[in-house]
């Protein structure tokens, strides 16, 4: 089938969703008020609460939720066939992620802009908050972990991408302070940053960055380094006011990521690629983990993620100007996620070969899909590109550029966000240094995720691919569910039909707690005891957690039934 065909079909179907559920949403479940007063106007303190443009917000939004998940989940499922692939990123992105980003983001903003795991406890219960933040802290310690992973390997496989990557911080930096201090509009000073960011590219080609001669004279390898890097810009990063830094990036990588998906389109639309992957793979070599659980939580993002959910009741609740900007922001940024989604299927189900023996052979098995996810994406990329006139080569570093970029993103965001956490746990357990010592928070952010970073595991890629890996995906769709479940209790409250949240809760949650329980079943016949015990852990948590949220919704229903009978409406 010709690439172009799906294309346009699932971005008519994105549209639809947006046109009509998004409105119903923010109409009947969500009952958005252009009245209420929104936090960042309540608080505003030029630092964490800043009201911002709802286009700027939303590049902010949208690029610290698309990180490279959205493109390693989608390249990796493709092994299953690009059919469930893309059905479940088409109806996972419509009915279940904008579900999702919407309400946590709307419930947050009605509670001063508290995280979901805050949330929890007014929601929910007291209990309820405790086992859902430590729940979010092991997530936000795996996501950051990974990511710089990620990144590290990227900068070694393409050391071309470098001096585009770090010029794009003091590009940012500039833009940011020239729009604060001018309080002029920032397409254009972005458009131009996004200008001078691609024309570094030959720069860094001819120029490539590599550590392998500082690694040596160290003793530790490249790998070690940038991701030591990675954890030091983060720091400093996350204690930025948002305006410095994370916005003004957040907007350039938002143009980045339209250019990037527009590449993708239009490379697709001028080679006529057809898809060379199967659209279900029936003969799925022996061994292979079985599609249903796991394609599920193989595409996190890219289809419905927790993450999103810190993010939309983290940074993005405290910048939203307008409680009707929610859906743009919300929705809309879940649309964008399943679109780079649906580019990454494209690019290694169409891009990446020229017939089936061909992809076959870069699929073999599970864990080579899983090994090379983002190398074939950049690879698929850069014959789409090509397609556009420019080299091979440089159309692979554009790729690195662009995954790299979201990646730093979501890593930025991802320990801010573990810093407010840490802040919260603080409050909770009565640790006062944690929950008023700003550099006590950051430097835990920071040393958890980059100590698990390091520890080697049992492969060349680290612990975090290595070993924990295979909890990332059922950790982040957990906390998916487990936030809808909240959603889903503070719309039944306000007397709303909450069926819209109930439904993709009961799926996800279903999903999940299958797919844990079946690797904790291979874990314990591996005898690998770290493994287990977390798996463990974390499925006693969520069902307990569970537990909780279908205590307060039959109390909330009690309530209701109550109120009705008392004023005779049947």
């Amino acid at each position: 089938m010709p690439g172009i065909i799906v294309l346009v079909g699932v971005l008519v179907l994105y549209a639809l969703g947006y046109r009509f559920y998004s409105r119903y949403l923010a109409d009947r479940v969500y009952a958005l008020d252009p009245d209420f007063v929104v936090p960042s106007r309540e608080f505003e303190d030029g630092v964490d609460y800043v009201p911002t443009n709802k286009h700027v917000l939303f590049g902010h939004h949208f690029t610290s939720i698309a990180g490279a998940a959205p493109i390693v989940g989608p390249a990796i499922a493709v092994f299953w066939g690009w059919g469930p692939a893309l059905a479940w990123v088409v109806l996972g992105t419509i009915f279940a992620a904008g579900v999702h980003d919407f309400g946590a983001l709307v419930v947050s903003v009605r509670n001063k802009a508290q995280s979901i795991g805050t949330l929890t406890s007014e929601v929910i219960n007291a209990r309820a908050r405790t086992l859902f933040l430590l729940i979010i802290f092991f997530l936000l310690t795996l996501v950051n972990a990974v990511f710089a992973v990620v990144i590290a390997i990227l900068f070694e496989t393409n050391p071309g991408a470098v001096i585009p990557i770090f010029l794009e911080i003091p590009l940012a930096i500039g833009i940011g302070r020239y729009i604060y201090r001018t309080r002029s509009g920032a397409l254009v000073p972005s458009l131009i940053g996004v200008a001078l960011l691609y024309v570094m590219i030959p720069v860094g080609q001819a120029f490539p960055i590599s550590l392998d001669g500082v690694a040596g004279t160290l003793g530790t390898t490249p790998r070690v380094l940038w991701v030591l890097i990675m954890f030091t810009y983060a720091f400093i990063a996350c204690r930025l006011p948002v305006w410095v830094l994370l916005q003004p990036r957040d907007y350039i990588n938002s143009h980045q990521l339209f250019i990037a998906l527009a590449v993708i389109f239009l490379g697709l639309s001028i080679g006529l690629d057809r898809i060379d992957a199967p659209f279900v793979r029936t003969a799925v070599p022996e061994g292979s983990p079985s599609w249903f659980p796991f394609l599920f939580v193989t595409i996190a993002c890219g289809a419905i993620s927790g993450f999103h959910s810190l993010v939309s009741s983290g940074t993005t609740a405290k910048q939203l100007a307008s409680e009707p900007d929610a859906r743009y922001v919300g929705y809309m940024g879940a649309i964008g996620e399943g679109s780079l989604a649906l580019g990454a299927i494209l690019a290694v189900s169409a891009g990446l070969s020229q017939s089936l023996g061909d992809w076959e052979g870069l699929y073999p098995d599970f864990g080579t899909a899983a090994d090379g996810a983002v190398g074939n994406f950049v690879n698929g990329v850069a014959q789409f590109v090509n397609y556009l006139g420019v080299p091979l080569s440089t159309g692979a570093v554009f790729a690195a550029v662009v995954v790299v970029s979201f990646a730093a993103t979501t890593m930025d965001t991802g320990v801010r966000l573990q810093r407010y956490v840490i802040e919260e746990i603080g409050q909770a357990a009565g640790v006062r240094v944690l929950q008023r010592n700003i550099w006590v928070s950051t430097s835990l952010a920071v040393i958890v995720p980059l100590g698990m970073a390091l520890i080697p595991g049992g492969d060349d890629r680290g612990f975090t691919f290595g070993r924990l890996w295979t909890l990332f995906g059922t950790t982040n769709q957990l906390t998916a569910g487990l936030a809808l479940a909240v959603v889903a209790v503070w719309v039944l409250m306000r007397r709303r039909n909450p069926l819209a949240v109930l439904v993709p809760l009961i799926f996800l949650l279903l999903m999940t707690s299958w797919a844990l329980l079946l690797n904790l079943k291979t874990f314990i016949e591996q005898g690998d005891i770290l493994l287990t015990v977390l798996d463990l852990v974390i499925f006693v948590l969520a069902m307990w957690l569970i537990v909780e949220a279908v205590g307060a919704l039959r109390r909330a229903r009690a309530v209701l039934q109550r109120e009705r009978e008392g004023t005779g409406v049947r």
